[in-house]
């Protein structure tokens, strides 16, 4: 293969796998804030007074498309894609595809299952005020995973670029 053809493979590949972190990690959150978004709407209507407490439950399921966020940039930065600095091989670049698309599903599910955690929290506030309290911890809990995911982009995409030697590669040896 063209070593030329070969860098462009691997540049899109880790592009595709940013893009499929932010996408689902967006669209699982558009998705949770939906579900706990009609919870709200149903309590707002009879008990305007709880909306500050229910504007955080309403929120938690938006943090995966932050997250999805960071992986990008991540590997964005981290694999010189901004810069131009780092060349990326066809395997580095599939490897950061799999984990853009891993991390994605795992934040786009979380985000949908936090969505339902917020709307039974909602449920509570609704009826008890005074659990606000404890009613964070549901949907908190699918937030563990959330930013397990995270980590494990964080360590796999520093791993992955961690190194810049790539003289082999480009002499095509």
């Amino acid at each position: 293969m063209e070593h030329a053809l070969a860098i462009e493979i691997g540049r899109g590949l880790a592009i595709a796998g940013a893009g499929l972190a932010v996408g689902l990690g967006c669209s699982g959150s558009g998705k949770g804030i939906g579900i706990a978004s009609q919870a709200v709407g149903g309590v707002l209507s009879e008990k305007p007074d709880l909306f500050g407490r229910l504007l955080v439950l309403l929120a938690l399921p938006g943090t995966q498309g932050f997250y999805g966020f960071i992986t990008a940039i991540l590997i964005f930065v981290r694999s010189g894609l901004i810069t131009g600095q780092m060349i990326i091989t066809p395997g580095t670049g599939l490897a950061l595809f799999v984990l853009g698309f891993g991390v994605g599903l795992a934040l786009y599910f979380s985000a949908q299952w936090q969505g339902e955690a917020s709307a039974a929290s909602i449920s509570l506030v609704a009826r008890r005020p005074e659990a606000f309290g404890r009613s964070v911890i549901l949907p908190a809990m699918v937030e563990t995973y959330a930013v397990v995911a995270l980590l494990v982009a964080i360590l796999a995409i520093n791993w992955l670029t961690a190194s810049n030697d790539v003289t082999a590669f480009v002499r095509g040896q």
